[in-house]
């Protein structure tokens, strides 16, 4: 019997000891297979991190050379031989203001007859003298625009004609191109953007200290041009785009919210609430691109808004923001504990009561989350304002949401497009910064508001 007993706890131990090795190899595997699957989220963490970073600094690493242009600093003789013109007309006692007008415009379309470009051409000559450049390749390394600066300063004080007056000119934007470097020069002259003359000319001037670089504030305060593309700037797609914006948040967020409110908290359940569910849902999906045909057949071929016009960009943003909007306050609410309902209509409240004064405060910051998200994915829109006309050219700021207008993306499009790639490309990564920096804004925003929020609760 001892030995039949022996033998028996020894088996025992025998079993428990292969129990314990079988349990001690099952833990090593999970051990290794978590460390493995840490690994691998570690490493697609650190993946996606990393392409986050190429992609903005690549971003930024183009497009902050932009902010920086190329300005000629100089003096400007304003010769009354070339600035030959009256003195500006006064308002006389008894003369309607209407007539006073009408010779002040007169004045200054006489104004606008002098040769600017002889001022600019003498201002560049006298840091040069001893150059027999040619007048065309001086006024090849400046801006356009730049005769109309000086048109512009007389207009504003006709005293200065006589005077010499230290001035800060834009350079063209073939002369920032040769500055910076962007364009290869080795290349032979048929392939350069300025003549041998008007390079060397640039160089000398550079070297001088006449020609350098300053910040382009400009770009965030002159319309679009094509004749003076060194003067280009964003004021016109930035306010079209902020009137845009004004349209969604009045629109789309109270009508999302309120039919979020309803379908979720009013809505009987039936066919109907599930057929409009369902629609939601699947709008949600729909591409942008079919947004902006809806826009074009109904906004503006049935209703006649004005072509490229915020009121309809905004109109055509807000259909495609509603979905979005209504979804996520309906998580919102669903995430709300179904014990606070109950413990308010236990309460007394109604149940309007209950939605409005219980449920609703918990819920504002998804609520304000999401409607600044949705917002912020309007702004980056693109294809559905290239179809109601956005994508046209336009010299103004608009003033109204009527007033014809382009946006911010739609620049870039446009920007990124043009022949003049190695002035303009640098200039759509810049416009891209902008971009980026207001819809980084907004969701700084959304963060801060909901934090907030989280707080007060």
């Amino acid at each position: 019997m001892a030995e039949i007993d022996k033998s028996g706890q020894s088996a025992m131990i025998d079993q428990a000891d292969e129990r314990r090795h079988i349990i001690r190899q099952g833990l090593g595997r999970r051990r290794r297979n978590e460390a493995i699957f840490r690994s691998l989220g570690l490493a697609a963490a650190l993946s996606a991190f990393g392409f986050v970073v190429v992609l903005f600094g690549n971003i930024v690493a183009s497009g902050l050379p932009a902010f920086w242009q190329v300005n000629i600093e100089t003096e400007v003789t304003f010769d009354p031989e070339v600035v030959n013109i009256e003195e500006r007309p006064v308002l006389q006692p008894g003369q309607s203001v209407a007539e006073y007008r009408r010779e002040d415009l007169a004045w200054q379309r006489r104004v606008s007859l002098a040769n600017w470009n002889a001022l600019i051409e003498a201002a560049i000559r006298q840091h040069a003298p001893d150059s027999d450049v040619d007048t065309r390749s001086i006024l090849s390394i400046v801006d356009p625009n730049a005769r109309f600066v000086l048109r512009d300063m007389v207009i504003e004080n006709p005293g200065i004609v006589g005077e010499t007056v230290p001035i800060r000119l834009l350079g063209s934007a073939n002369a920032d191109n040769w500055i910076k470097g962007t364009i290869d020069r080795s290349l032979p002259d048929h392939r350069q953007q300025l003549s041998p003359e008007a390079r060397a000319l640039a160089d000398a001037l550079h070297e001088e200290g006449v020609m350098r670089m300053r910040f382009a504030s400009h770009l965030f305060t002159n319309v679009d041009s094509r004749v003076a593309p060194a003067s280009a700037g964003l004021a016109g797609a930035f306010m079209g785009s902020l009137y845009m914006m004004l349209i969604v948040i009045v629109l789309a967020v109270p009508i999302g919210v309120a039919s979020a409110i309803y379908l979720e908290e009013f809505a009987p359940q039936n066919r109907l609430t599930d057929l409009i569910e369902v629609n939601i849902n699947n709008l949600a999906a729909v591409p942008s691109i079919v947004f902006g045909l809806l826009g074009a057949a109904v906004f503006i071929n049935v209703f006649g808004l004005p072509l490229s016009a915020p009121l309809a960009g905004g109109l055509v943003l807000t259909l495609m923001t509603l979905p979005t909007i209504i979804i996520a306050t309906r998580s919102s609410l669903r995430a709300v504990p179904p014990s606070l309902r109950q413990a308010a209509l236990g309460l007394g409240a109604s149940h309007t009561q209950m939605v409005f004064h219980h449920v609703l405060p918990v819920t504002y910051p998804g609520i304000l989350t999401a409607s600044i998200l949705g917002v912020a994915q309007a702004l980056g829109e693109t294809a559905p304002l290239l179809l109601i006309g956005m994508n046209a050219f336009v010299a103004n700021i608009p003033t109204s949401p009527l007033d014809q207008s382009t946006a911010l993306p739609v620049q870039i499009f446009l920007w990124q497009g043009n022949e003049n790639r190695n002035f303009f490309e640098p200039r759509t990564f810049a416009t891209i910064i902008v971009l980026l920096g207001l819809m980084l804004s907004l969701n700084a925003l959304a963060i801060y508001l909901r934090s907030r929020f989280e707080k007060r609760k």
